[in-house]
């Protein structure tokens, strides 16, 4: 893995965090003059959420430039409480237990093949050994009752919270492209900060025009002027970031266009999640935003798909 950030990396970093500085304030500094020059309307959901937005942004930077080993326990613990909250929804019975402790082990052990970048184990450990484990080990509980509800829902939850998510630890790992400053770790900045931008430029886009629901019946707030408006407002902002990566202009365009959608669908489905559970958020930890995995759940689509488009043409 990168050790410490060398000097050559302090540049795009250090004018990353300047410009997350810059929104943050600029977006408390709304936050203030809404209050004073609306006073009667309640605010408080969004002063909840700016608070919260400043708190995971300086862990987060924290995290991905302190050590890389930070970075990765970081990144574990994401995907670890994620699963945790989607398990906690589950109705399991005692037979799943065992098969739930095999669940959240596989957390330190997928992050184990990501610390010593070992591809091919990182690549199929959950996907094919897990998928197998599992069912052998909801069998050994003598139960089938619930058998495959039980199975499809904690290799789903694996899935999507831990492998999905691990691909951000894979590519926090990543040397310096060649003949660029981009490395794994700029990379991390550019999706996390794109795919966060994203859900907060459509939200803020169906606010003001939104009027066609895209699919009422499982997101009835997801309007499609929210979602384009969105999406194309990331895309042409992305020019912006181009400098944490190794990426042509058209190139930076094309990526943000589908790092907005990839988010979009992995926010849809989770939405779809919470929706047959019949709950709003995924929990409370987080004031103004539910739960962590209301926070990544674009993630959950938006890293993988990222993550390979970057290893398949440019490593």
């Amino acid at each position: 893995m990168n050790g410490p950030l060398g000097l050559a990396e302090w540049g795009p970093v250090g004018r990353m965090a300047l410009i997350v500085l810059g929104v943050l304030v600029f977006a408390s500094v709304l936050v203030w003059l809404l209050g004073r020059l609306a006073p009667q309307r309640d605010w408080r959901e969004l002063r909840d959420r700016t608070r919260s937005w400043w708190i995971m942004a300086s862990i987060f930077f924290a995290a991905v430039v302190v050590h890389p080993i930070l970075s990765l326990v970081f990144f574990g613990l994401l995907s670890f409480w994620a699963l945790k909250e989607f398990v906690t929804l589950l109705q399991t019975r005692p037979a799943d237990h065992k098969a739930l402790f095999l669940a959240f082990l596989a957390v330190p052990v997928q992050y184990y093949w990501v610390h010593i970048q070992w591809y091919g184990l990182f690549i199929i450990f959950v996907p094919v050994y897990m998928f197998l484990l599992l069912p052998a080990g909801l069998v050994l509980a003598r139960d089938p009752r619930g058998f495959v509800a039980s199975a499809a829902q904690i290799q789903w939850g694996l899935m999507a919270f831990v492998f999905g998510l691990s691909h951000l630890g894979y590519l926090l790992g990543l040397p310096a492209v060649e003949g660029s400053r981009a490395d794994g770790r700029t990379m991390v900045l550019f999706l996390v900060f794109l795919t966060e931008m994203s859900d907060v430029l459509q939200y803020c886009w169906g606010k003001l025009l939104g009027r066609h629901k895209v699919i009422p019946t499982i997101s009835p707030n997801k309007t499609w002027e929210g979602l384009l408006g969105g999406v194309a407002t990331m895309a042409a902002a992305s020019l912006l970031l181009r400098f944490l990566t190794p990426f042509s202009a058209r190139e930076t365009v094309g990526v943000a266009l589908l790092i907005g959608l990839a988010g979009f669908f992995g926010g849809a489905v989770m939405s779809a999640v919470k929706r047959d559970f019949g709950v709003k958020d995924f929990g409370t930890a987080i004031p103004g935003h539910g739960g962590m995995l209301d926070r990544v759940d674009s993630l959950c689509y938006a890293a993988p798909l990222f993550f390979h488009y970057v290893w398949y043409f440019h490593y």
